[in-house]
């Protein structure tokens, strides 16, 4: 093994600057043993460097090759498997755990022995060697850097007794006196023994001398012995004098102490006196409440602009006293305890009167606006009473009673609700209830009125109005909904029939009255949702500033919903006057503005119900109006109230529209024709029309363009498939003359008006009018010249078999004679008569609204002067130079046409 270890040093590690420590020949368990080397290196050159190289040898088998090294510092385990037992295995895991095999277990006892001294010795992080004998781990004292002198000549060897030799190495001076001792000696280097024994002898020479010379100088000690001596005494009688002086300074130490403890004493209670004082100011500044807010908290005018203020002043000053941050300790004082007790007193007594004098203020209000309502109604339910009276101005210009001066006289109050708030939550909260029901109460009574008033001026004239005027305190209309409701349908009786449909058959199309009532209506229901936004914006502008309740931001806490505000309370009260944690503050604005107007939503439904009833053209103008209403709403709040209500009641128009436009198709499938008289232009033809022009007129830059477009294709569609189930169920009126006629007013409709989003139905209505007056035109004229048609149909016959052309005229049935004699059966004079009844089967057919008489007369000019051209073809190709000719020319045709025409 020696020698296989100094190979490896000559061979492997020398020239790469590290010495060999430890060598173990393994092989890898449970493998087949092919054996190599695991040895324990350092490095010459610092920091030195520990590594485990993996020795291998080469396949020829002549020398040694490094396969793979580990540094110390990765190996973090050291498994000798048996601490008692001998046993050659052995783990090392490194990044991952390697099993050897040693050739002996000698061998891995001093391998590992050297892994642990190296450990020791050179590596702070320790490794874990677990199953190893203690007698193995024999630790070395530990050697710093700094310890090592820089020029240290290192050398371990070996084995189980390997370990680092250490010296002293010389100075320059000690190097350089043993230099000149050599130079003086000419065999130092040549004779070591005989320059050794000179030095020794030198030794003994230099040793005797010194002994002499202590010898000598035996007189000197003794003197320098006596005069210790007396160094002793003088030290002895400077002692006793300190010892003197220690005594007299005892007693001033003494007195000094006590001095010193009185200082620290006064010095004690000016400290406590300067705390004491601070407390005492810090409690009379912080909770002493000024004799003026006292008097103000209990006897305060609050009625009055002053009084209010200087309640609010005395309010903020008692809120601050008593959420005042008290230091420990305070809460024990009496003085603090009589004073928080009397802050409380005053709390609830200011309170209570606070409370007693809004409940006053909403009562004095609510009996104040009551009395204007009964005043405006009782004026107007007086028989011959001037309406343009200032009482009855409201009702008769269809205005909500203005609730501004009340809300600015309770804004006086706001800030003090807002104290009301963070002190004493349950009243806060009786007041919020109180008002809400005062509100709600006054809001139903005057918008009630407001949509009865709303709903004659949409029904009818002013004796109308009479007839269902109002009566009684409350300000209500007598006049029920249904009974509006007939009121409408008679009054409107001889302008339309009852249903007021659209599209119903029976109907004259929109008349200038019908445009009137329209345009009155889409007046009077934008007058009504411009009444009612600003009052609903006020109403919550109000409450948030005099609630203090927030409308855009929302406060922490849960809330089991509000407590069912339609039938009671906002929130359940606490004992000590806190408020109960709600979601959102915004959502109970919401919802106090729902108790309040709550009868807003059922009466827009009502009067939009109405309006649908007395024409269902109104329900474009209320899908317009309301939407825009609602989008204006949504862009200041979109869940406001306000913004909430409309959209629920624009749900309810989009329905009525769209049941409108279901109800118009229903009745176009639902059409019945004369079976005695012509068709002409159908009823749902013209009435769509009507529906779009005024829909574009209505819906012009509107926010629901979207709902037109799709409502004017499903109404196109089935116009379309109407018209030709009309058609084809046409008894007196051929079939092509009812497409014809209907397809060009519906494309001249669509031509007209524009509309984008039909401009391919507009091309499909064109192109079914042109092809169905091409045929109408080949179905009437048919055959004007009958017999001469079949001629040329045999002519024709023949040219198919084969015959040609030029010998057709050797036939015997189509020879000259017989084509002369087939001719003089239409003089100019036939012809002129056949086409006059042509003309007039055609004006039967037609009717005079769509006014295309005169174009299909012209088209079918046209064909008949094609068939004469086609004629005089086969005579000239058929019968070349026989100098047969038409009895009748082109130009005669144009004559026989035009002076029929105008004939008629």
């Amino acid at each position: 093994m020696t020698a296989i270890k100094h190979a490896l040093q000559r061979d492997i590690f020398t020239p790469n600057d590290e010495r060999l420590l430890s060598i173990v020949n393994v092989c890898k368990a449970g493998k087949k043993k092919k054996n190599c080397f695991l040895c324990a290196t350092v490095t010459t050159e610092r920091p030195v460097q520990v590594k485990v190289v993996k020795v291998k040898k080469s396949d020829k088998g002549d020398f040694y090759k490094r396969q793979i090294a580990w540094a110390l510092r990765d190996l973090a385990v050291v498994d000798a498997k048996d601490a008692i037992k001998e046993n050659p295995e052995f783990d090392l895991h490194f990044e991952k755990i390697y099993k050897w095999v040693a050739s002996s277990t000698a061998e891995k006892n001093a391998f590992i022995s050297c892994i642990w001294k190296l450990n020791q010795r050179y590596l702070r992080k320790k490794i874990d060697f677990v199953n190893v004998s203690s007698q193995l781990l024999e630790e070395l004292p530990k050697v710093t850097e700094e310890s090592v002198p820089s020029g240290e000549n290192q050398s371990v060897t070996g084995g189980d007794e390997e370990a680092v030799d250490e010296y002293q190495e010389l100075n320059a001076r000690e190097e350089q006196d043993i230099e000149i001792m050599m130079e003086g000696c000419e065999y130092a280097i040549s004779n070591a023994e005989a320059f050794a024994e000179k030095l020794s002898r030198e030794l003994q020479v230099l040793d005797g001398a010194n002994i002499q010379s202590i010898m000598a100088s035996e007189k000197q000690v003794n003197i320098l012995m006596k005069l210790l001596d007396e160094a002793l005494k003088e030290v002895d009688q400077i002692e006793l004098k300190l010892s003197s002086y220690e005594e007299m300074l005892q007693s001033v130490k003494e007195q000094m102490d006590q001095i010193s403890e009185s200082n620290h004493l006064i010095h004690l209670s000016n400290t406590n006196n300067v705390k004491l004082l601070s407390e005492i100011e810090f409690l009379v500044n912080h909770m002493d409440l000024a004799k003026g807010h006292i008097k103000a908290l209990q006897e305060g005018d609050l009625a009055s602009s002053r009084g209010i203020e200087a309640c609010t002043n005395a309010a903020d000053a008692l809120l601050q006293c008593m959420n005042v941050a008290l230091r420990p300790g305070h809460d024990m004082l009496l003085a603090v305890k009589q004073q928080q007790q009397r802050f409380s007193d005053l709390r609830e007594h200011f309170a209570r009167r606070l409370a007693s004098h809004l409940n006053n203020v909403f009562v004095q209000q609510f009996t104040q606006a009551l009395l204007q309502l009964y005043n405006r109604s009782y004026f107007l339910s007086v028989p011959g009473h001037d309406q343009s009276s200032t009482l009855a101005q409201h009702s008769v210009e269809l205005t909500l009673p203005n609730h501004h001066p009340f809300h600015r006289d309770l804004l006086r109050y706001a800030k003090l609700m807002e104290w009301l708030k963070s002190t004493d939550y349950g009243k806060y909260e009786g007041l919020t209830k109180n008002y809400m029901d005062y509100l709600s109460r006054l809001y139903e009574r005057e918008i009630k009125d407001f949509f009865e008033v709303a709903k004659i001026k949409m029904t009818g004239t002013t004796k109308e109005s009479k007839k269902f005027g109002l009566h009684g305190s409350s300000g209500k209309l007598t006049g029920s909904t249904s009974s509006l409701n007939k009121l409408s349908v008679q009054s409107s009786g001889n302008r339309r029939s009852q249903s007021s449909s659209l599209l119903d058959m029976g109907n004259m199309s929109a008349s200038d009255l019908d445009v009137a009532d329209r345009t009155k209506f889409d007046k009077i229901f934008e007058q009504v949702l411009s009444e009612l936004e600003p009052l609903c914006l006020a109403e919550q502008d109000f409450i948030s500033k005099f609630f203090k309740l927030q409308q855009h931001q929302s406060i922490s806490g849960t809330m089991t919903e509000a407590e069912d505000l339609d039938g009671g309370t906002l929130s359940r009260q606490h004992n000590s006057g806190t408020p109960l944690p709600v979601s959102s503050e915004r959502d109970m604005i919401r919802q106090m503005m729902i108790k309040i107007f709550r009868c807003i939503e059922p009466e827009l439904n009502n009067l939009i119900a109405l309006g649908d009833k007395i024409d269902s053209f109104n329900s474009l103008y209320m899908l317009v109006k309301m939407s825009h209403h609602v989008w204006t709403a949504q862009n200041v709040d979109p869940a406001s109230f306000l913004s909430t209500t409309l959209g629920n009641v624009l749900v309810t128009v989009k329905r009525n529209f769209d049941k409108c436009i279901s109800n118009q198709i229903r009745q176009m499938e639902e059409v019945k024709i004369s079976k005695k008289s012509k068709v002409g232009i159908l009823p749902f033809v013209a009435e769509f029309e009507e529906f779009a022009g005024l829909a574009e007129s209505i819906f012009k830059n509107a926010e629901r363009r979207g709902d037109l477009d799709k409502a004017y294709t499903k109404l196109i569609r089935g116009v379309f498939v109407n018209v030709e189930k009309v058609a084809n169920e046409s008894q007196k009126t051929p079939r092509d003359v009812v497409m014809m006629e209907n397809f060009h007013h519906i494309f001249a409709t669509l031509s007209r008006l524009k509309i984008s989003c039909l401009e391919a139905e507009k091309k499909e209505a064109k192109q079914k009018y042109t092809d169905h007056l091409q045929s109408y035109v080949i179905y009437s004229l048919g055959q004007p010249l009958e017999k001469l048609n079949h001629f040329f149909e045999g002519v024709e016959a023949r040219v198919a078999q084969g015959i040609r052309e030029e010998e057709v005229s050797y036939q015997l049935a189509f020879n000259k004679q017989e084509l002369r004699k087939v001719i003089k059966e239409y003089p100019g004079k036939e012809v002129k008569k056949g086409l006059d009844n042509l003309y007039k089967k055609v004006d039967k057919h037609l009717c005079e609204e769509e006014n295309l008489l005169q174009v299909v007369w012209h088209s079918m000019q046209d064909e008949f002067i094609r068939q004469y051209k086609h004629f005089e073809g086969l005579i000239a190709r058929c019968y070349p130079g026989s100098g047969i000719t038409m009895e009748f020319t082109i130009q005669d045709i144009l004559d026989y046409c035009s002076s029929i025409a105008q004939s008629h």
